[in-house]
């Protein structure tokens, strides 16, 4: 009960603090109401827009209980509980059990179970382009089973086998209620609804009945029979009855009360789903973050603890103890850090429904129900006070400790920093440095070397208050406002060693990552391998007989400033097979986009030349074109062979030798297996003829390349379009690039605001004596400006060069060569754009800023000192 009552107290005096300084608590609710707004937002998104195989049971099953497919020639198989997201392996596709039959799986549920058919398709829709692909559907619209697999939104459900209803995106390709629509085959339908799919949002589709002619057309899946099952729930036991006869069965007790491992096939019982790498992160994680709001408000409570420095030292005179005058600072802390997790969540979960829709705009399926877990933001608000709670233990311990006599005489009360910081910092630093390169030498120590960076910045904040002091020790030259600047924040160490350290914190955890990332990015571009030069691009038809004017038309229609040249090659239905005499067949490394193995020319002035100049230097290029020209018979190997001559097969007894020239790549990949001149193609009794074209000229955008693939798709379903970008940085990479940069740019601005600002409130009476002495108005504006500086500049300087430990650590084992091929044993590249941008322009940033808007006049006040 004394334990209530002191803090009740405590309670009251910190409210009425909080209230008469409004400015200041509201810098304090905006460091803990912030994080908390981010990461509740984060976590009801988060909720909403995951789907989990539960709460996607009605996307995919509709009503019904279990859906069933029989895979065409399979009598058996084994399944995951989930073998849409786990897995499926087929037995016995040649047994003598015979296929799966419907039979058979009612059978295996056994009782009578209402039933219907779904026949799921992948169909050609024409446009007036060419062709676009849709996924086509074929159900009762009457059966209850069926009732939520798609959202009727306009018009109305088909009932005749040439009705459809289609969803937003294909209505967006111009098909409207009571348009028709033609099918690659020749049927055409009319549309008289518009229904959306429960899962997939962006991906056309079109829904017909179970007997329309739009789902009993080939194509993709038209060999695997579905229906759905209702009646009572299917057990896992009837599951592998269904497996038992040739049947894959999602079924919604199973989802719901899945199997243990131990009753799954022995193929999947390694998949264990083991989440402590990914808990381990989010530790890693919190405790950074944790970490960087109690750094960003320590210095607001500090300046409060100051300010009632007066009113802590009475309590002292008058009898009470440390532990209560430490309860003053911490009920502000307990106040503030209530408000600000109770705001913050409400705040979290009203910007989450407004952000939703933006971010459901992004995914191609649909998100699930608005969905707040109240545990996970119970935990999130418990965060946010813990770290205002945390925030103001040490600004309470020293002011716990203050001279109490010094402060009645109205002098500062701050004790000597402690001489045991430094060596603990070194010691914490050096084990930092141990601990990354221990995890640089691992295969996989990104673990390691993530527990040394924090263990460093740990290091790193004992030793922020040495640095403070001897810059300010060394600024004896510096102009007045520098001077003035750097002498101050050494002389209230209490508000700005945190603010140091969290800017300091935010650039070292910035400059890791951002190397790690950059790094990881130089090793993907080193390792690309173009399949022709950055611009060109590759159409090829699979028919024997390609309408290649029709091509030529389509590519003139959408790309006029394209080029066009033909590929000429040797059919891959020839079946011509190449082996060096005495040495067996020939072993390359090729990949190309075309359906053939060799490729026919004369010389390399035409595409050929382009196609190979990706994967061979100026001297491979001379040599291949002199073996042409003379002709010989090009054939691209490992290693360069002594013979000089090729063994062409076409089949049993008929072999033709040509002369031949062995160039050797290495591990780099070729277009083709050879090249051969027509004069060699012909004496082999081979017919080339053009496997496909090549593009050069103009580059191809990407509105044209995505006209020309529907184009092409008209004309033939299994055409093919290969547009050389080079190496392309993928879009999350980017996105997680500008993300740290935006986050480490606001959180060193409002570490070095907040330290500025706090310093100047704080400094109001020097200020104002230097103003009575003589100072000009500008001199409040230059010192506010040299404080930003000092604290940004001295802060992303030791955070950049703590930064590079874990940073240049963790290259190893994310880029390390493991593969033997010859090329660097890691890849190291360090953005020194992003570093310098952090580390001088943020703060010359921050400095203008606070120039800007700081007061320039005060009123001039008495002083006791």
């Amino acid at each position: 009960m004394s334990l209530l009552s002191g803090w009740r107290l405590a309670l009251r005096l910190a409210w009425r603090e909080v209230r008469r300084s409004r400015a200041r608590s509201a810098l304090v609710l905006v460091m803990v109401t912030f994080p908390v707004i981010a990461v509740v937002a984060a976590d009801v998104a988060q909720a909403t827009s995951s789907v989990s195989s539960v709460e996607g049971l009605d996307r995919r099953l509709g009503h019904a209980e279990a859906r069933v497919q029989l895979l065409p020639g399979v009598s058996s198989v084994h399944q995951t509980a989930d073998p849409d997201s786990g897995g499926v392996a087929t037995r016995d596709q040649h047994g003598a059990k015979g296929p799966a039959t419907l039979a058979g799986v009612r059978a295996a549920l056994g009782g009578i179970r209402p039933m219907t058919e779904l026949r799921l398709r992948q169909v050609g829709i024409r446009t007036e382009v060419g062709v676009l692909q849709a996924d086509a559907t074929g159900l009762d619209p009457h059966s209850p089973l069926t009732a939520g697999l798609f959202r009727l939104t306009s018009g109305r459900l088909p009932s005749a086998a040439d009705e459809v209803d289609v969803n937003a995106a294909l209505a967006g390709h111009g098909y409207a209620v009571g348009d028709r629509v033609t099918l690659t085959g020749g049927q055409s339908l009319t549309v008289v609804g518009t229904a959306e799919s429960a899962d997939q949002r962006t991906q056309p589709i079109i829904v017909g009945t179970v007997d329309s002619t739009l789902v009993h057309v080939g194509g993709p899946g038209a060999g695997v029979r579905t229906w759905l099952f209702g009646g009572p729930p299917v057990t896992w036991a009837q599951v592998r009855a269904v497996n038992a006869v040739g049947g894959v069965v999602l079924s919604r007790q199973v989802i719901e009360h899945p199997p243990a491992t131990s009753q799954l096939a022995p193929e999947f019982r390694g998949y264990t789903g083991d989440s402590s790498q990914l808990y381990a992160v989010l530790a890693l994680i919190g405790v950074m973050a944790l970490l960087e709001v109690v750094l960003l408000a320590g210095p607001a409570f500090a300046v409060g603890a100051r300010r009632q420095s007066r009113a802590l030292a009475l309590i002292a005179a008058n009898g009470g103890n440390p532990s209560q005058a430490r309860r003053v600072i911490l009920g502000s802390a307990v106040v503030l850090g209530t408000i600000g997790a109770v705001v913050g969540t409400v705040l979290g979960i009203g910007l989450a429904r407004l952000l939703l829709p933006v971010l459901q705009g992004m995914q191609g399926t649909w998100f699930g129900p608005f969905q707040v877990r109240w545990t996970h933001l119970a935990g999130i608000a418990a965060f946010g006070f813990l770290s205002s709670f945390l925030a103001a233990v040490v600004p309470a311990w020293i002011a716990s400790r203050q001279d109490v006599v010094a402060v009645l005489a109205g002098r500062r009360g701050d004790r000597a920093a402690s001489r045991r910081s430094p060596f603990v910092g070194v010691v914490l630093l050096a084990l930092g440095v141990l601990g990354a390169v221990l995890g640089s030498r691992q295969g996989s120590g990104e673990f390691l070397i993530a527990g040394a960076a924090v263990v460093s910045v740990f290091g790193m904040i004992f030793l922020v208050p040495v640095v403070v002091t001897a810059v300010a020790r060394l600024g004896r030259g510096l102009p007045l406002p520098l001077r003035y600047a750097v002498r101050d924040a050494a002389r209230h160490r209490t508000r700005t060693v945190p603010a140091v350290a969290a800017v300091a914190a935010t650039v070292a955890g910035v400059v890791a990552l951002s190397i790690a990332n950059s790094s990881d990015q130089a090793q993907a571009k080193a390792e690309y391998q173009p399949l022709m030069p950055v611009g060109l691009s590759a159409i090829d038809l699979s028919p024997r007989t390609p309408d290649w004017p029709a091509v030529r038309a389509a590519v003139g229609r959408i790309a006029p400033a394209a080029g066009i040249e033909d590929v000429t090659g040797v059919d891959s239905a020839s079946r011509v097979s190449l082996q060096i005499p005495g040495n067996g067949a020939v072993q390359a490394n090729w990949h190309s986009t075309f359906p053939s193995t060799v490729l026919v020319a004369g010389s390399t002035d035409g595409a050929v030349g382009a196609l190979l100049s990706p994967a061979l230097d100026s001297a491979g290029l001379t040599q291949v074109d002199h073996a042409l020209r003379a002709g010989r018979a090009v054939v691209f190997v490992q290693d360069a062979e002594p013979v000089h001559t090729l063994v062409l097969r076409l089949g049993p007894g008929h072999a033709t030798t040509v002369p031949a020239t062995y160039v050797g790549v290495g591990s780099v990949s070729t277009p083709s297996q050879a090249v051969l001149p027509p004069s060699v193609a012909r004496r082999a009794g081979l017919s080339p003829r053009p496997v496909g074209l090549l593009l050069d000229g103009t580059p191809l955008t990407g509105a044209q390349e995505s006209t020309l693939r529907e184009a092409l798709t008209g004309l033939d379903p299994t055409s093919y379009l290969y547009v050389e970008r080079g190496y392309q940085v993928p879009g999350s990479e980017q996105v997680v690039l500008w993300i740290l940069f935006g986050l480490g740019g606001v959180l060193m601005l409002g570490g070095t605001l907040t330290a500025t600002f706090l310093a100047l409130s704080d400094a109001r009476p020097d200020l104002a004596t230097l103003s009575a002495v003589g100072a000009s108005p500008r001199t409040r504006r230059g010192v506010a400006a040299a404080y930003a500086v000092a604290v940004g500049l001295v802060g992303a300087v030791l955070g950049a060069g703590v930064g590079f430990i874990p940073g240049i650590a963790v290259t190893y084992p994310l880029t390390r060569n493991f593969t033997g091929e010859p090329g660097p044993s890691h890849y190291l590249d360090i953005p020194w754009l992003l570093i310098g941008a952090l580390v001088l322009a943020l703060p010359v940033l921050t400095a203008a800023v606070v120039g800007l808007v700081a007061r320039s006049r005060l009123p001039v006040v008495a002083r006791l000192e």
